[in-house]
């Protein structure tokens, strides 16, 4: 037993000694640092390899609507060869800018909406196993739909084709634990709206609460 309890299971910030530390590749978007970590092995501690992609980070929007009806898009991920139904996204390539500002600009950019109420509804780390990579997963409500020409942005490259439906929440539920949504904050973004709502909206935390 380790003797830990429900009180414990939280995460906390924890790094373990690294001794070197260099640059394989540099990106606009995403880097790749090979470090050098202490690590315990039982019987005392050894140097290891690991390498880090350091990612600007994202954020993500569940939209939905007063029918209960999540928002989703489709768009070309070529990494991994698939069409992926997602939720709007987007980088956080804007130094300074306030996450829920980048949030609302996502949210109009690609799928043509304004919400009059934001909160915080998850934050995970994508890929810690390989990624530094953080984001934040907002609840979008009290949508307004805008016309397309008052919005001052062109779709380009995988973003040039993204139809978009409006999906009943039990449907997009069932449909990630049937395997056939696999895009991670889309997934986390629809199972966290389901747990919300059954509970009230009680837990939400505010649009601007701390990261951790």
């Amino acid at each position: 037993m380790s003797g830990l309890g429900a009180g414990d299971v939280r995460d906390r910030p924890e790094r373990w000694e690294t001794v070197a530390a260099e640059h394989a590749y540099r990106g606009p978007i995403f880097s790749v640092r090979r470090d050098k970590v202490v690590m315990p092995n039982g019987s005392g501690t050894e140097v290891v390899g690991r390498d880090v992609i350091e990612h600007k980070g994202s954020v993500g929007i569940l939209a939905v609507d007063g029918d209960d009806r999540v928002l989703l898009l489709r768009q070309y991920r070529h990494a991994v060869g698939h069409l992926l139904w997602e939720i709007p996204a987007g980088l956080r390539d804007k130094d300074g800018e306030p996450l829920q500002a980048l949030a609302a600009r996502e949210l109009l950019e690609e799928a043509g909406y304004r919400a009059a109420r934001w909160d915080t509804l998850a934050d995970v780390y994508p890929s810690p196993g390989m990624s530094d990579e953080r984001s934040r997963i907002f609840l979008a409500r009290g949508l307004t739909e805008v016309p397309a020409d008052q919005i001052d942005f062109e779709r380009v490259h995988e973003e040039a084709d993204m139809p978009l439906v409006w999906l009943p929440l039990e449907e997009a539920v069932r449909k990630v634990l049937a395997g056939e949504i696999h895009n991670t904050l889309a997934t986390v973004g629809v199972l966290a709206l389901q747990a919300a709502r059954a509970r009230g909206y009680r837990d939400l935390r505010p649009a601007d609460a701390p990261e951790g």
